[in-house]
C-alpha cells in the first residue's frame, strides 16, 4: 500500500514540481541580467545562489531531503577541484548552493549554453566552461582558461569525468583529460572525490513520473593531493573513493 501511494504521489506532484522549477528559471533570467549589469560578478552570483538556493528548497514539493558532508573540510586559500560522480542533471543546484562559499564553475556541452532560460545565462557569464564534445582542442583550451580562472581566484571547480549523466544509475568508468588540463592550469588546487547519491532516483523514470521521497546525499571524501600523481592515477583514486562510498552510503550528518 505504502508503494502505491508513493507512487501515485510522484504522479500527482512532479508537475507541481515542475511548473515551480520553470518558473523559477523564467523569474530569475531577467534578475540575473539586471544584477550583473548593475552590480557585476558579485551581485550576479548572489543572484545565482538565491535561485540555486530555491531550487534545492522546491524539491521538498517531491518528498526529497537533501544532506551535505563535509563541505567544512575544503580549503579556502586555494583553489579545489571536486571530481564527481553524474546522477542527474539534478545535481548541479545542490552542488551550486552547497558549495557557495568557494564560488563553485561547471564544465558542460557548449549546447547548454543557448536556449535554457538562468541555466545557459549563467554558465556563459558565471565563469564555467563550455565545451564542444567532438572538439578536443576546443575542449582543452576551456578547460585551462577555466583552471586559470580559479587558480587566480581560489574558486572551485566540478568536473563529472564519466562525461555525461547515468542512464541506468551505474557508474561509468572515469577518464582523465578534463582533469588533466585542470591540474595544468591550477597546479596548486587540492582535489577532492565528491560522492552524489539520490538524485538518480527523483529521475529514473525521466521527468514524469519523478519520484516522491528521494534521499539526497552529497559527500566530500578524502581529499588527494596530486604531488607527484598522474591525471589517470588522480582519477583513478577519486574513482575508486566514490564507489566505495556509494557501496555504503555515508550516513547523514
Amino acid at each position: 500500500m505504502k508503494t502505491v501511494v508513493v507512487k501515485l504521489l510522484g504522479y500527482l506532484l512532479t508537475p507541481v514540481y515542475l511548473l515551480v522549477f520553470g518558473l523559477l528559471l523564467a523569474v530569475f533570467h531577467p534578475v540575473q541580467m539586471i544584477c550583473r549589469s548593475t552590480g557585476g560578478y558579485g551581485a550576479h552570483k548572489k543572484s545565482v545562489d538565491i535561485l540555486n538556493l530555491l531550487i534545492v528548497k522546491s524539491l521538498c514539493i517531491l518528498g526529497a531531503s537533501i544532506s551535505f558532508r563535509g563541505v567544512e573540510t575544503l580549503p579556502k586559500d586555494r583553489p579545489v577541484i571536486l571530481i564527481s560522480n553524474h546522477q542527474s542533471m539534478l545535481d548541479i543546484s545542490p552542488i551550486a548552493w552547497g558549495f557557495r562559499h568557494h564560488h563553485p564553475k561547471f564544465i558542460a556541452k557548449v549546447e547548454l549554453g543557448k536556449g535554457i532560460p538562468s541555466v545557459s545565462y549563467n554558465l556563459r557569464h558565471g565563469g564555467s566552461a563550455l565545451i564542444h564534445r567532438n572538439k578536443p582542442l576546443q575542449s582543452v583550451r576551456e578547460i585551462g582558461k577555466l583552471g586559470r580562472y580559479i587558480e587566480q581566484n581560489h574558486y572551485a571547480v566540478c568536473i563529472f569525468p564519466e562525461g555525461t549523466r547515468t542512464r541506468d544509475g551505474k557508474m561509468k568508468p572515469f577518464l582523465p583529460a578534463g582533469v588533466d588540463a585542470l591540474l595544468k592550469a591550477a597546479p596548486s588546487a587540492a582535489v577532492f572525490p565528491l560522492a552524489i547519491d539520490g538524485t538518480y532516483e527523483l529521475t529514473k523514470r525521466g521527468l514524469y513520473p519523478m519520484s516522491f521521497g528521494a534521499r539526497i546525499r552529497i559527500a566530500v571524501l578524502a581529499p588527494i593531493e596530486p604531488g607527484t600523481l598522474t591525471a589517470e592515477e588522480v582519477v583513478k583514486k577519486a574513482e575508486n573513493l566514490i564507489r566505495a562510498a556509494l557501496e555504503k552510503p555515508v550516513k547523514e550528518v
